[in-house]
């Protein structure tokens, strides 16, 4: 059976930008972005890629015609040929009608009432209904999708099946938490021989999404909501949060059953009006919003309100199911800071936040769980690279298109991870470009930026000549497997393959990887095997050799606010524009004129 998940639509961002006033990259921030498809042939994930690694346009939400083309070329499949189309989102009767009257009890003026009601009408039968989705796929692919053939799927359940596929299809408990899904932010339940139980009675609407509260926190901080969260979390490193944290006494109150609600209701489509009571709160105003201690003052006690709120449903979750697995997915997750807590202060031995815990992994997990209707799907080993790898006659095409710019050498294979070892012995920031793109907000090291972190300074370096973003940001060490309890202190984990999980430096370690360690002494890890990566263990295992270094920096070969490189083309425009050393394209050694 072949199965295909896509997530976007073609007139999602104007949509939104008509309706609700939504504007740069906020008119993706609703439903869709992240856009991307994913193939399933016999329940094996054989192709997944974004369509922001395709057209560029980071975070978009378009229909992902770019990846659609892709996945089923690299799989030689025709549309024809699926059996099922799955898309994670699924505005059926019943839920429209639970949103209409929601709408209608409200507490809105009758005038806002009927606003609301027609813009949500316009949403609906222009952009998430059966119809309008039929209706965009033709126009996007010339495909006249059968109806029997679309499978709209609930958007938290497709997080859940992305999560519960990607970390081995066994039973576990299951928190998904976001900005949003058709009416709620957040569910709990569990997984039990491939049978979804909701715990209804600790499900949170929208309108108390602790996600969004989250991300107009990183609006006020001046940064980019469903965007730039990641940058709050590693601010509030920078201080304490208050004593009598003001997020906590005035704005998020815990209820029984890991219940919460908001003192100011999210309006997810639309403006929200914490900024006053942010400033009330905080002794703000748009003056000290610029300064850096008030900024993380804020984001310390915005980083705190989180780990309080998922502990408090943490709670509930664990008096509700025995079972000792949990599996966290939902943009809440991609919070490293706060898993690593979780973790060690529940009875769970291990949580699972995957590749894809993001709007990413909703076309993965949609397409799970419509295969998963029409008949099991089989367990395999998951694999971030999922997304496009070129031969060696296509790297030598984007460098010979580039030829007055750069010079290269061929190496042998066996040579690329010696030479690069020793290029990154001294202050090099080392470009390394191998195999398939990885999948999701990470780069996981096929299109990653290499540094060593033995040298302090090597962050300001990259993130200055090379990214162009805020001093404070920190980097991430990938080490072996194998070396990672002797380096960090691990906790109830023994592997991170995916970057979303923060442990301790141990105290010996410090002042060997620097370059690799944030202010508060801890380090977002990414653990490696020769199994899983090989390439890049060989590189660890040569540097580490020749170092005694036994991590290096690893971030997303890319400059702010561009998606990550994809083709050998993205990776030497973004080496040529940036201060980047070198450039290990495949096999190739590549410098600039």
């Amino acid at each position: 059976m072949i199965v295909l998940g896509y997530n976007g639509f073609t007139d999602g961002a104007d949509t939104f930008g008509r309706l609700y006033g939504a504007t740069g990259i906020d008119r993706h921030s609703i439903l869709g972005h992240d856009a991307a498809v994913s193939l399933f042939v016999d329940g094996e994930l054989v192709a997944a890629v974004e369509e922001e690694r395709m057209n560029r346009e980071k975070k978009t939400s378009d229909f992902p015609a770019g990846s659609l083309r892709w996945c089923l070329n690299t799989a030689d499949v025709r549309l024809d040929q699926v059996d099922v189309i799955a898309f994670p989102w699924s505005f059926s009767g019943d839920v429209v009608d639970t949103m209409i009257q929601d709408i209608s009890s409200s507490g809105l003026s009758v005038e806002q009432k009927f606003d609301r009601l027609r813009r949500f009408g316009e949403l609906y039968g222009g952009l998430v209904c059966r119809e309008a989705l039929h209706a965009d796929f033709k126009r996007r692919t010339g495909y006249d999708l059968p109806a029997d053939k679309l499978v709209p799927v609930p958007h938290h359940f497709a997080h859940l099946m992305c999560g519960y596929y990607l970390s081995g299809e066994q039973d576990a408990a299951f928190l998904v938490s976001d900005g949003r899904a058709e009416r709620l932010s957040s569910v709990m339940g569990e997984v039990r021989d491939g049978e979804i139980r909701l715990f209804e009675k600790s499900s949170i609407s929208v309108n108390h999404s602790l996600a969004l509260l989250f991300g107009e926190i990183t609006r006020y901080l001046g940064f980019m909501p469903n965007n730039d969260e990641y940058k709050v979390m590693g601010l509030a490193a920078f201080a304490e949060p208050p004593s009598e944290n003001p997020l906590l006494r005035h704005v998020a109150a815990l209820h029984e059953d890991g219940r919460y609600a908001l003192a100011l209701a999210n309006d997810p489509s639309g403006s929200r009006g914490y900024y006053p009571l942010l400033d009330r709160l905080f002794g703000g105003d748009e003056r000290r919003r610029e300064e850096t201690e008030f900024r993380a003052t804020v984001a310390a006690a915005a980083q705190q309100m989180v780990e309080v709120v998922t502990e408090h449903q943490l709670r509930a979750l664990e008096a509700g199911s025995d079972l000792d697995r949990l599996i966290y997915e939902g943009g809440l997750a991609l919070n490293c800071v706060n898993n690593s807590k979780l973790l060690e202060n529940s009875r769970f031995t291990d949580i699972h936040v995957s590749f894809g815990a993001s709007d990413p992994g909703v076309a993965i997990g949609a397409a799970v769980y419509a295969g998963r209707l029409k008949g099991r799907s089989r367990s395999v080993p998951a694999t971030p690279y999922l997304g496009p790898s070129y031969s060696d006659g296509q790297l030598l095409g984007a460098l010979r298109d580039r030829a007055d710019r750069v010079d290269w050498t061929e190496l042998d294979e066996e040579a690329v991870a010696e030479q690069t070892a020793k290029l990154l012995t001294e202050k090099n920031v080392v470009g390394w470009f191998q195999g398939r793109a990885e999948y999701g907000p990470r780069a996981l090291g096929n299109r990653s930026i290499l540094a060593n972190p033995g040298f302090a300074d090597i962050k300001d370096i990259i993130n200055t000549r090379v990214k162009h973003r805020e001093p404070f940001r920190p980097f991430a060490p990938v080490v072996l497997e194998s070396d990672a309890a002797r380096v960090f202190d691990m906790g109830k984990k023994a592997a991170s393959p995916y970057m979303t999980f923060v442990f301790p430096v141990r105290p010996e370690f410090h002042d060997v990887i620097p370059g690799a360690m944030h202010v508060d002494g801890t380090s977002r890890v990414q653990t490696v095997t020769a199994e899983s990566n090989p390439k890049l263990a060989e590189l660890l295992r040569v540097f580490t050799e020749l170092t005694d270094v036994p991590c290096l920096v690893n971030t997303s070969f890319n400059v702010a606010g561009e998606p990550i490189v994809c083709s050998p083309g993205d990776a030497l425009d973004c080496f040529l524009h940036t201060e980047i050393d070198h450039l290990v394209l495949g096999r190739f050694l590549v410098v600039k004129k």
